[in-house]
């Protein structure tokens, strides 16, 4: 750029970032790229949304790690990724401490490259582009021969790798460009005084230059029209990029996180094997699967990308990307809904489907809680997301109507706001926008985090975004602006029939792409009651298994799952989030008369069994430090007294009675792994380990003579039992076929995904074996404004 037009720019942008520092704001991003010109000449100096603030007392504790000037390899292609590194500082490159002084770098590397024309530090890879900012010294020659002495002396005290020799302000900058642009042009040689300091042959050589120098004006002049116009033409913005990324085969399409520099994606899959957590880093073509996640859900990401956190049915946990086991954190109680992770080492999570967000430490520790619900409005909080800043997040509520929805809270306490009506949780897309599903339609809005509000209309990303039960939206954002999305939701299910060699001998009613769950067959096989989401509502419908057809049996607007019938098939116990926790509820079978409330109980409750004498109903108390524990509720007392079947600090769940209710088959993680046990019931006088290599979701055959389970592989076994007395004996687990129930071997659930006829059938409620999810669809360059104009 010619002299007279670059330094006036360089003024304001010197301008901008003194008032930036003024207020304690480090930039961290200058670049060219956010850097605009309007047509009076104008200069904006933009993306101070990905800008950290400057606390004087904790500069040092900045860390350049979390820097978003590094973008996806995904970006390379549009000659993003190395412009961005080359305006690093030393520091910011080296990961240690930044200070206002790194912005000081960055300007005199883009005041540089205005006067030259020509990049600074260039590389053909990221580290060549950073090893040359630590390392290459600046060619000065490449300035033009007019520059000021004053400018060239600012250019080098601003590119001083060592800071503590750097120019510590940018005001200082503006006064030397203010210098530079009111000393007297007293041609080549002219001093900042404006005092000659031209030899005997540069004075010889004058009349020359003049008449050059009026050739140039001259074809400047005719040249301005073009000028002005190109460059109050704005650039064209770059072209929308999406590219499809397909993945194994999958019964939760939905789970999946971008890694906050968006080079990695991670997902749930099972592939040929269990459900299990696969990393897919986007300069590759192959994913693999994570060791140790076996029964993982909801990832998300450290903030350095280093490491990932997920939940299982038990317990909240990371994994450190680089090698090693998975690390327990937290106990949860099963379908805990997603957690986030800050750069100072908090995570949010929720334990529970019907629990508030709660906070805990990435290293372990206590655990406490962050949100409170609010009933009856409110039934859960779930999918927290933080915001860069680290203290304020975003949460989804569910409940009624007009509670429900996006709020935006902060580790520092307050009452939470509701920012907007939405069938799912938000992400956050840096700079400033909130991404989240209305009507199936993915949709960004922009966040006024000072006003606790989102303003602006609704800008479309794409159609058909699934969203799951719990609120969970197809979506993910990474912290450099990717997004990733997913149409449709959860894989078709078919409840089919099955026999002992595993030959599917018949079907129950059509698929439901619903993600039905925990069939649960009536006494006289005729029905099967099943927990369904419609519409985002979670209810208890029965299917008719002779005239076929469903019916739906709950209405509330809260969570209604887990159904169990009463032995002479009129009555269906289940739980519900309708008072904030889950509690235990019947209702008779034919749809008749009020629903009667059994237990009241701050922990979630769910129902496992009910005896064949109708007096007892087994269900399960989720307890926040210890899990869940098993109790029996004596359905023929006054009071409803409830007598306690097994409460240890592991996880007990899964349960059943045996057909003479003299016994309780159940899962365990009592000895480091799941397990199935039998014990005496009601006296629990011992304990008899069934499995023998891992196992979950007992369930008996009618004559109570053996009992089934599934393996760590998802195999059903088969184990025959004898009980004498208050003795038991099983033989030795055999397999029978392999199920492809998902998480049937590795995780727990609050019942199984199957159920045993009299006949010995399996009604197994199993994923389209042709079912097959939509690719993730990475969106690498996408432009709100151009959107919202088309």
């Amino acid at each position: 750029m010619p002299l007279d037009e670059a330094l006036p720019i360089a003024k304001q942008i010197a301008e901008a970032l003194e008032a930036a520092h003024e207020q304690g704001i480090i930039h961290r991003d200058l670049k060219p790229a956010n850097i605009k010109v309007r047509a009076d000449g104008t200069v904006k100096v933009l993306d101070l949304g990905l800008a950290k603030a400057l606390d004087p007392a904790a500069a040092s504790r900045l860390e350049a790690m979390n820097s978003p000037t590094i973008t996806s390899p995904a970006m390379t292609q549009a000659g993003m990724i190395l412009g961005t590194a080359a305006y690093m500082a030393p520091e910011q490159a080296r990961g240690t401490a930044v200070d206002k002084r790194a912005d000081v770098w960055a300007f005199g590397v883009v005041l540089y490259e205005m006067l030259s024309g020509q990049r600074l530090f260039a590389g053909a890879t990221v580290s060549d582009t950073l090893a040359a900012v630590l390392k290459t010294e600046p060619d000065w020659t490449a300035l033009p021969a007019g520059t000021p002495p004053s400018i060239r002396k600012l250019l080098r005290r601003c590119l001083e790798k060592d800071r503590k020799h750097r120019l510590t302000d940018a005001g200082a900058a503006r006064l030397e460009i203010d210098d530079a642009l009111t000393a007297s042009p007293t041609g080549d040689g002219a001093s900042a005084s404006g005092a000659s300091t031209s030899t005997p042959s540069s004075r010889g050589r004058l009349p020359w230059m003049v008449a050059t120098a009026a050739a140039v004006v001259g074809m400047l002049a005719m040249a301005m029209p073009t000028l002005r116009y190109l460059r109050k033409a704005p650039p064209p913005a770059p072209p929308e990029m999406r590219l499809e990324i397909t993945t194994p085969a999958t019964d939760a399409p939905l789970e999946f996180a971008l890694s906050p520099d968006g080079r990695s994606l991670v997902f749930v899959a099972s592939g040929d094997g269990p459900s299990r957590l696969w990393l897919r880093p986007l300069d590759e073509t192959e994913a693999r699967p994570l060791a140790g996640t076996e029964g993982a859900a909801h990832p998300f990401w450290s903030p350095d990308g280093r490491s990932i956190g997920f939940s299982t049915r038990t317990a909240l946990s990371r994994l450190d990307i680089a090698g090693g086991t998975p690390q327990e954190l937290a106990t949860v109680g099963g379908n805990a809904t997603g957690g986030s992770w800050n750069a100072d080492g908090t995570i949010l999570y929720t334990p529970g489907m019907a629990n508030p967000v709660w906070r805990i430490s990435a290293a372990g520790g206590e655990p406490t809680a962050v949100t409170r619900l609010e009933p009856p409005g409110q039934a859960a909080h779930r999918f927290p997301q933080f915001l860069p800043d680290g203290r304020h997040f975003l949460f989804s509520v569910r409940g009624t109507p007009d509670t429900a929805g996006i709020y935006l809270g902060s580790l520092d306490g307050g009452a939470p706001t509701r920012l907007t009506a939405a069938d799912s949780g938000g992400a956050f897309l840096p700079p400033d926008r909130v991404l989240f599903v209305q009507a199936g339609t993915l949709v960004s809005r922009r966040l006024d985090l000072a006003g606790l509000a989102l303003t602006a209309e609704p800008v479309t990303l794409a159609e058909r975004v699934g969203v799951e039960a719990f609120s969970r939206g197809g979506f993910a954002a990474s912290g450099e602006g990717l997004v990733a999305y997913r149409i449709g939701g959860n894989a078709a299910r078919q409840l089919t029939w099955v026999d002992r060699t595993g030959k599917a001998v018949g079907v129950a009613g059509e698929p439901d792409a619903s993600a039905p769950a925990y069939p649960e067959l009536s006494p006289d096989g005729r029905r099967v009651a099943l927990r369904r989401p419609v519409q985002g509502n979670i209810d208890i419908w029965l299917r008719d298994l002779l005239g076929g057809g469903m019916t739906r049996l709950t209405f509330d607007a809260a969570v209604e799952s887990v159904p169990v019938w009463s032995p002479d098939g009129t009555r269906i116990a289940f739980n519900s989030s309708r008072t904030g926790a889950y509690n235990l509820y019947t209702k008779a079978s034919n749809g008749s008369g009020v629903e009667t409330r059994l237990v009241d109980s701050r922990n979630n409750l769910g129902t496992q069994d009910w005896s064949r004498d109708g007096r007892w109903l087994l269900y399960f108390e989720n307890y926040p430090t210890t899990g869940r524990d098993l109790w029996a509720l004596d359905m023929t007392s006054r009071d409803l007294t409830p007598y306690v079947v097994a409460n240890t600090p592991a996880q007990e769940i899964l349960a059943q009675f045996s057909p003479d209710g003299r016994w309780v088959a159940y899962q365990t993680n009592e000895s480091g792994r799941f397990e199935v046990v039998v014990q005496p019931f009601p006296d629990a006088g011992g304990k008899w380990q069934v499995s023998t290599a891992g196992g979950v979701a007992p369930r008996w055959r009618a004559d109570g003579k053996e009992l089934y389970f599934l393996a760590p592989d998802a195999t059903m076994m088969a184990v025959p039992v004898t009980a004498a007395g208050t003795t038991f004996t099983a033989g030795t687990p055999v397999p029978l076929f392999r199920t492809s129930i998902v998480d049937g071997g590795t995780v727990t659930n609050n019942r199984p995904q199957y159920a045993v006829a009299r006949d010995g059938r399996f009604l197994i409620n199993q994923p389209l074996a042709d079912a097959t999810a939509a690719p993730i669809t990475l969106i690498l360059i996408w432009n709100p404004e151009a959107k919202k104009e088309r």
